[in-house]
């Protein structure tokens, strides 16, 4: 009699409950093309089932903020064979300085090349950059819709039956809703279980035209009032990502217009010198515009029957925690390892959630104390955070604050799905 290893009969009950879910069960639906959709219907598709991606905007979205991809994010892009392709799309930003009025340099904070747990991630790139690679290497299997999005959604024990906004139908196995923080059909799925953490912080993103002086480390200038801004290196040698915000609670702004909010944005920062004038002028000129308050999103349950939650739409930690697009990442190779896992979606819903739930609240532990301090009010608070910066940057004390602030990309037990990728995994870097 042959007998075979543990990790082939693994593999051997992983493809039957996929085969299963493909061949049984009919086609499944991810709801966003954002990189958490991306990277589940790659996944999926890789283990033959056939997928729907419905995206509501007209187009696929290039561009956008600079994102980091850190610990188990990046362990995931190695398996899908990715992970160097990621790094040559990489924004090769060196590091974070903390500049004045004049941009001469306070303190400098540099890629944490031991551990990837500084400001910098050593993987920086941008979020149209990454679900783009993803994005183009799906492969066959996955029919992607533009400019549709579900309108209704019912289930029952065998499937779920959606009507989307341009009037088709679908029926499907399994829905992914891989939406963003404001995620429609979680609140057509999941009405009112959303209890968001509001950050007390609103952003607003967009391009800037690159000038001789900028350099390859981000630069980040704060003044009073809750102010401040940071230019961070594009790839293309031709622009800079620009974030300006504005500490303090959300007042509803998010909810205007573009046009409004950058009126707004005008006359908050009007009074402001360092790069400001130049930043408002882009700001004016440019369609590649972004403002949102920020918030996390806490659910009890990602899941309902057979409709999952995953990315944004479930556990969004905003962009102060530098752990959206790897939580994305992962969440979306986690959900689908375990629906392979088990024909039930009640028993995937639980070994999702066991592996993802703590990781999620790792993502999510960021103070709120932390945006006040780090964008202060008054000028007191502003030497103060200079200051500190200027002692911390230094070497020893920086790896020993970094340990102790930043978020751990690295706190998951990633299960090693026999997952088909089609190709071999890449190698540890």
């Amino acid at each position: 009699m042959k007998h075979y290893g543990t990790s082939y009969v693994m593999y051997l009950l992983c493809q039957q409950s996929c085969w299963r879910l493909a061949d049984m069960k009919g086609r499944v639906l991810v709801t966003g093309a954002s990189v958490a959709g991306v990277t589940a219907a790659w996944w999926l598709a890789r283990q033959g089932m056939p997928v729907d991606l419905v995206e509501r905007v007209a187009s696929f979205r290039d561009g956008g903020q600079n994102v980091d991809v850190r610990g188990a994010g990046r362990a995931v892009l190695r398996r899908m064979a990715l992970e160097q392709a990621a790094l040559d799309l990489s924004t090769s930003e060196y590091g974070t300085d903390l500049v004045d009025s004049d941009n001469q340099v306070i303190a400098r904070f540099g890629v944490d090349e031991g551990g990837d747990r500084g400001p910098t991630a050593e993987l920086k790139i941008r979020r149209g950059d990454i679900a783009r690679l993803i994005y183009d290497d799906l492969g066959d299997g996955v029919d992607a819709r533009f400019g549709d999005h579900v309108a209704g959604i019912a289930q029952d024990d065998a499937g779920v039956d959606v009507t989307f906004a341009s009037g088709r139908p679908g029926r499907y196995a399994t829905v992914i809703v891989a939406e963003g923080v404001g995620s429609s059909t979680r609140e057509l799925v999941f009405p009112g279980e959303n209890d968001p953490r509001w950050m007390d912080m609103t952003v607003a993103y967009f391009s800037v035209p690159r000038r001789d002086h900028d350099g390859d480390y981000a630069r980040l200038y704060n003044t009073t009032e809750g102010r401040g801004a940071i230019l961070k290196p594009d790839r293309e040698a031709t622009t800079l990502g620009a974030y300006i915000g504005m500490q303090g609670k959300a007042d509803g702004t998010q909810d205007w217009d573009s046009d409004r909010q950058k009126r707004h944005v005008r006359e908050r920062f009007a009074d402001v010198g360092w790069e400001m004038p130049r930043l408002l002028d882009a700001m004016q000129a440019t369609d590649d515009f972004y403002y949102d308050a920020m918030r996390q999103v806490r659910m009890d349950r990602w899941s309902n029957g057979r409709v999952f939650l995953t990315g944004d739409a479930a556990w969004c930690p905003t962009g102060l925690s530098g752990m959206g697009t790897t939580l994305a990442i992962v969440g979306s190779y986690v959900l689908v390892g375990e629906l392979c896992r088990h024909a039930d979606p009640m028993a995937a819903a639980r070994g999702y959630e066991a592996v993802m739930r703590p990781y999620v609240e790792e993502g999510q532990s960021l103070p709120k104390i932390v945006p006040r301090l780090m964008w202060p009010h008054s000028r007191l608070g502003v030497g103060a955070l200079r200051t500190a910066a200027r002692v911390v940057s230094a070497a020893p004390l920086q790896k020993l604050v970094t340990a102790n602030f930043a978020r751990d990309a690295e706190k998951v037990d990633l299960p090693d799905y026999p997952l088909a990728t089609g190709r071999a995994a890449e190698p540890v870097a």
